[in-house]
């Protein structure tokens, strides 16, 4: 498996994490779990291997054009074949300057991406297919989400208000805050957390429990501290706190995720 990163232009920067290039050469199948991250995703499909994610305990073809919702639990996939796929990481906040709908209606959902937006996304991803270098690849989606991005100006200042809330309360949540969170940015709230709602697909305790929980991945897979020091620098109450939280994302502990790291979810932490 290989896992490449590329960053987006000047102009995208304030909406895509980054690009990525996920390829194998192997036709091993296996069976893997996908955990929260508070970002969403579309992934395009360029090889012959297919994936498959669960859903009511059997497994179901993906797509070929991805979105992926936000995922609040664990969730299995299964992989056949050889892959190359093209994904964009979208900010917690940000999938909702290119799409029309409210964020949370995805949830928890791989989607035909294509059935969302229609031609202008399958005829992407069929010059995507007849494009051979990375860099072109890359140029055409930058191109698509510039026109998406002009296309739904007028929703602008809203996400823009959202991102700079997330921003806030991710620097200094607590219950308590959220009152005066709001009244920061001239809201109450209640309408603060609609507008989250609408725009991430999560409330604002959600979005700070998984941030908090995607801190403790990266902090445990450099193995470089107690699992007592990570749950307090995570700011969780106590150890115990961080475990239960761990397992409502995982399905496992900490101890048992450090014993048994699986390839898609060391990849998704570089």
């Amino acid at each position: 498996m290989e896992f490449k990163q590329f960053f987006p232009s000047d102009i995208l920067k304030p909406y895509v994490g980054h690009y990525y290039l996920f390829e194998s050469d192997s036709d091993a199948e296996f069976v893997d779990t996908v955990f929260p991250s508070g970002d969403m995703e579309m992934i395009f499909n360029l090889g012959g291997g297919v994936w498959e994610t669960s859903v009511d305990d059997e497994f179901r073809i993906n797509p070929k054009i991805e979105l992926w919702g936000q995922v609040t639990k664990p969730l299995q996939i299964r992989s056949k074949g050889k892959h190359s796929m093209l994904g964009i990481r979208f900010f917690t906040h940000s999938a909702a300057y290119f799409l029309n709908e409210e964020m949370g209606v995805f949830n928890d959902q791989v989607l035909d991406l294509a059935y969302i937006i229609g031609d202008p996304v399958k005829i992407l991803h069929a010059q995507m297919l007849e494009t051979a270098d990375i860099k072109s690849k890359i140029g055409l989606i930058e191109d698509f989400l510039i026109r998406k991005l002009i296309s739904n100006e007028r929703k602008t200042d809203k996400i823009e208000k959202v991102g700079s809330i997330l921003r806030t309360i991710k620097n200094n949540y607590s219950d308590t805050n959220l009152s005066l969170v709001a009244s920061k940015y001239n809201v109450t709230p209640r309408y603060m957390h609609k507008l989250i709602q609408q725009c991430t697909g999560l409330s604002p305790k959600s979005f700070n429990k998984i941030s908090r929980f995607q801190l403790s991945l990266k902090m445990l897979s450099a193995k470089a501290q107690p699992l007592t020091s990570i749950a307090y620098d995570c700011g969780y109450f106590d150890q115990s706190h961080f475990i239960r939280d761990f397992k409502s994302f995982t399905g496992q502990t900490p101890s048992a995720y450090m014993e048994n790291m699986t390839p898609v979810n060391n990849l998704l932490l570089q």
